[in-house]
């Protein structure tokens, strides 16, 4: 699934040693106070997410994937919005990620909750998009589907 997305959103760069979290997902993340989550629709693996670790109140989002036949249903809002809702509780209180300029669905989905773009570079042959989370407050209200099936409606839930 996540080289389907990624050569859908035509971000892929072919395997490399950048895919080498995926080999090691528990040492990569779940070791370092991060997380990994993955997103089941039936028996079907449809999308995932994680965040690692940057610094003692700081983490990055990584790995963000919808499968382009599920894209556009509220999975990658739930998944973000979980993992929002963990790095609170896990003591966060700032979150960056990047993704590629071509990836316009998913720089709107970031900024829809609340983070900003602070630059942009150059990795490999992509432009990239840098952007960092408003701050993480204890208890702030985080959107998240409102009942399983409903993607068009939200409910808040307390981190």
């Amino acid at each position: 699934m996540h080289n389907l997305a990624l050569e859908q959103a035509g971000a892929h760069a072919g395997n490399g040693p950048w895919d080498e979290d995926l080999h090691r997902i528990e040492d990569a993340y779940l070791r370092d106070s991060g997380e990994f989550l993955v997103g089941v629709l039936g028996e079907r693996i449809v999308a995932m997410g994680a965040f690692r670790r940057t610094g003692p109140d700081r983490a990055e989002i990584k790995r963000m994937r919808v499968h382009p036949e599920v894209q556009r249903q509220g999975f990658g809002r739930a998944i973000l919005a979980e993992l929002e809702r963990r790095a609170s509780s896990g003591g966060y209180r700032t979150l960056q990620l990047d993704t590629t300029a071509g990836q316009v669905g998913a720089q709107h989905l970031y900024r829809r909750h609340g983070f900003q773009e602070t630059g942009r570079t150059v990795q490999g042959a992509f432009e990239t998009v840098l952007l960092r989370s408003r701050s993480l407050q204890p208890g702030a209200v985080i959107l998240r589907p409102a009942r399983r099936g409903q993607t068009n409606r939200w409910e808040g839930e307390r981190a």
